[in-house]
């Protein structure tokens, strides 16, 4: 499948921008998928924007009777402050399959078009990542590099859901891609962008 790019950095926007989904796909493998434990990773070098969506994000979750947690209570800033190791990122999953989690949701911006800096590589766009290890590593300078980016106009942001079940691959099961016009305004974008996804999960039976 071809990807298209996006997740958060959600710097996010104005009233009256939009916010639209590209693309889905499901693993074939996985009729339905039913998240009960889900830790929330919003990446974004703007902490509040962050924290914003990550809390945003977990209320929803918690309304629909599913546990969750944020990013923001497990990592601390030294763990993202600097690059991580895969070894390091296994060792995290482990930690959250001990305590009961099944799910990672994970969502990054991944590109921007009318650029005038950005940093992402072209060749990542296209990337169908089947672990959140590698997910996560092939972003994880999002956080530190401060010319990662730099002045967008359209956000296309991506959104993965992991499984990281007892007996089962830590593999991913769903992934989205939307694009967000002028980002200006975290609350209500952020709003809006929870909603489609959610919805766009729902329509393939990956339910929480």
């Amino acid at each position: 499948m071809k990807t298209k790019l996006m997740l958060l950095s959600l710097v996010l926007m104005t009233s009256c921008a939009s916010t639209k989904l590209v693309e889905t796909w499901k693993n074939p493998e996985h009729v339905v998928f039913d998240a009960g434990k889900v830790l929330i990773v919003g990446m974004s070098q703007d902490d509040e924007v962050r924290l914003e969506f990550e809390s945003q994000m977990k209320e929803k979750l918690e309304k629909l009777g599913v546990e969750a947690m944020r990013s923001v209570d497990l990592f601390d800033v030294e763990f993202t402050s600097s690059e991580k190791s895969e070894e390091e990122l296994s060792d995290v999953e482990q930690q959250l399959l001990d305590k009961g989690f099944d799910a990672i949701l994970f969502t990054k911006v991944v590109g921007t078009e009318n650029r005038r800096t950005f940093r992402e590589r072209m060749n990542k766009f296209n990337n169908l990542y089947s672990r959140f290890s590698a997910d996560y590593l092939g972003h994880q300078d999002m956080y530190y590099d401060p010319e990662y980016y730099d002045t967008f106009n359209l956000y296309y942001i991506e959104t993965a859901l992991y499984c990281i079940c007892v007996d089962k691959d830590r593999e991913l099961i769903w992934k989205g891609d939307f694009e967000v016009e002028e980002p200006s305004k975290a609350s209500k974008t952020i709003d809006a962008y929870i909603k489609l996804m959610t919805t766009a999960m729902a329509d393939v039976d990956v339910i929480f």
